[in-house]
């Protein structure tokens, strides 16, 4: 059949399984907006208050379902708003497709009105990115964006299209999307030598990252740990992969991880990295990582292979293809002493904070308990990610949404909201602090219109928390730039906003909140006021080996 461009765009939605897009319209990406007003009953659109809440909503959708996250946005302005929400799925490995509509063909490269070489722009944060100048081959470029998006390590795609395209007429056929097979590059030999490590091992660990809940590892993962018997640790990506009530969990490694994970992986004669790419934020001190143990890598990105630190084995391709291979042969191996002295070490250095006053972490383990830790749990950036990553015990993958990579303030709001279109029958919360929230906070109103019920739970030090902790600790209490103690009203704004406003000053009120905010159905404001000077800790200083992680004791005892 004979379609517009316009139209041809819709169509493949559809055939790609797309239920909800998110965006916000303007001149140059008209004719697709006028097509999804003809399909408004099969693909639903969500207007966010700004692009960038577009990006992180599709990219929350994305993470919350496993399925491929869709934002548009016009040309110009439109295009670069939603270059941190691209450049955040991108450090993250997020499957989205974003689709920009430019200026009409004659008109690219003239500095005309709202144009930007968007498909320039974003060629460091994409998987590919495209720009259609041609209506015939629209369609088979949107496939392409698709399946490059979901295949291998995931990641974002750009299509940017001409207006006249959009506005052209061609043939469309309607396809099947192509399953995404993902094919392995490891061999035989190395599964045998994997084997052969493990076996050897008398002090195994295992280190989750986030491929293995991109991969849908998560039975094998836990299955694998269990042959191996070994303690295991995650990164902020991994969460869920492993139960954070299971006993073989030591919690978080890196710089805010536990002792018991950065103390036995630095103790460790094997280190298998599932999934996990070596973070600057894990690791520390390169040259001190894991320095007594052979490593085992297994990720489906050979560029990972060897980057940060140096393996002994590695295979490279996907997680839960692997992990079912080496599970078939792997023997049920045996290390009492070794999990014994972890279960000390997780006896020895529990993760603890002031229980006397209102607090982070006495608010996440409130969340936690009234949800029984199946709420998708989104965070912004800073101290509060890390309490929300240490306190909240993920049960399962795909509950914690959290800019990772790139640490992207403002990113909460926006992929809670897409979270909850995503899995409408979750508990969705998004943790922010005070500082965070000030950048994507008109994202409520989006929240408001659509009357999606999310809890946006603000922890407010009235500072910018994390910057001041390395302030204190690092530069002599100098605090520049990094209070925030202004005239601000949350509560107001969020009513102002057309959202249910709670606010909390004391423990005793904390549960009531969540239970009421949870029980209205609607998308409410939690305004819990904290000290300023709260600490995330453990903490391990940047560029230090993670075996001198500290906490408020031991600064206590060098006083």
């Amino acid at each position: 059949m004979i379609l517009t461009g316009a139209q041809i765009v819709v169509e493949c939605l559809k055939e790609q399984g797309v239920d909800t897009v998110f965006g916000y319209p303007g001149g140059t990406i008209l004719n697709v907006y006028d097509a999804l007003y003809q399909q408004s009953k099969e693909i639903k659109h969500i207007l966010t208050s700004h692009e960038q809440g577009a990006a992180h909503a599709a990219d929350g959708y994305a993470r919350a379902t496993g399925k491929v996250g869709v934002c548009l946005a016009t040309s110009g302005p439109g295009a670069t708003n939603l270059v941190t929400g691209i450049a955040t799925a991108y450090m993250d490995s997020i499957p989205v497709v974003a689709i920009t509509c430019n200026v009409n063909l004659p008109l690219l490269g003239k500095d005309s009105f709202q144009e930007v070489d968007i498909a320039g722009i974003t060629m460091p944060i994409t998987k590919h990115n495209y720009i259609v100048k041609d209506v015939n081959i629209l369609a088979d470029t949107l496939r392409k964006a698709f399946a490059i998006a979901r295949s291998g390590r995931p990641g974002p795609v750009l299509v940017d299209i001409t207006k006249d395209v959009t506005a052209n007429s061609c043939e469309y056929e309607k396809e099947k999307p192509e399953s995404t097979v993902q094919t392995g590059q490891y061999t035989k030999e190395a599964v045998n030598e994997a084997l052969a490590l493990i076996e050897a091992a008398k002090k195994p660990f295992v280190y989750v990252g986030g491929g293995a809940v991109l991969s849908g590892a998560y039975q094998e993962v836990r299955e694998f740990v269990s042959l191996v018997d070994a303690p295991v640790c995650d990164t902020l990506m991994g969460k869920g992969v492993i139960d954070g009530r299971d006993d073989r969990y030591t919690g978080m490694i890196g710089m805010h991880g536990t002792k018991a994970s950065n103390f036995g992986v630095s103790e460790c004669d094997l280190l298998i990295a599932l999934g996990a790419r070596f973070s600057d934020r894990v690791v520390g001190n390169p040259k001190k990582f894991a320095e007594h143990a052979k490593v085992l890598h297994i990720d489906i990105d050979a560029a990972e292979i060897n980057k940060n630190i140096r393996t002994d084995v590695s295979l490279v391709g996907d997680l839960k293809e692997v992990l079912t291979a080496l599970n078939k042969k792997l023997k049920k191996q045996a290390h009492d002493e070794w999990m014994g002295h972890i279960a000390d070490l997780k006896k020895k250095y529990p993760l603890s904070y002031d229980a006397s006053a209102l607090s982070c972490p006495y608010i996440i383990e409130e969340i936690d308990r009234i949800t029984e830790g199946k709420a998708i749990i989104t965070t912004d950036v800073g101290q509060h990610q890390m309490w929300a990553a240490q306190y909240y015990k993920y049960s399962m993958p795909r509950t914690l949404l959290t800019s990772g990579g790139l640490g992207t303030m403002g990113y909460g709001l926006g992929a809670c909201i897409g979270a909850k279109m995503g899995q409408p029958d979750k508990i969705c919360v998004n943790i922010a602090g005070d500082g965070c929230f000030r950048m994507n906070m008109n994202e409520l109103a989006t929240a408001s219109r659509y009357d999606i019920p999310i809890i946006q739970v603000v922890i407010n030090n009235h500072v910018l928390g994390m910057v001041r902790q390395w302030q204190t600790l690092f530069y002599g209490k100098r605090y520049s730039q990094t209070v925030l103690d202004d005239g601000v009203d949350f509560c107001k704004v969020a009513e102002g906003l057309g959202c249910e406003a709670i606010l909390v000053t004391k423990k005793e009120e904390v549960a009531p909140a969540i239970e009421k905010a949870v029980s209205l159905k609607k998308p409410v404001l939690l305004n819990c006021l904290i000290p300023e000077d709260d600490k995330v800790f453990p903490m391990v200083p940047a560029g230090a080996p993670i075996s001198e992680a500290f906490d408020a004791g031991d600064l206590e005892k060098k006083k």
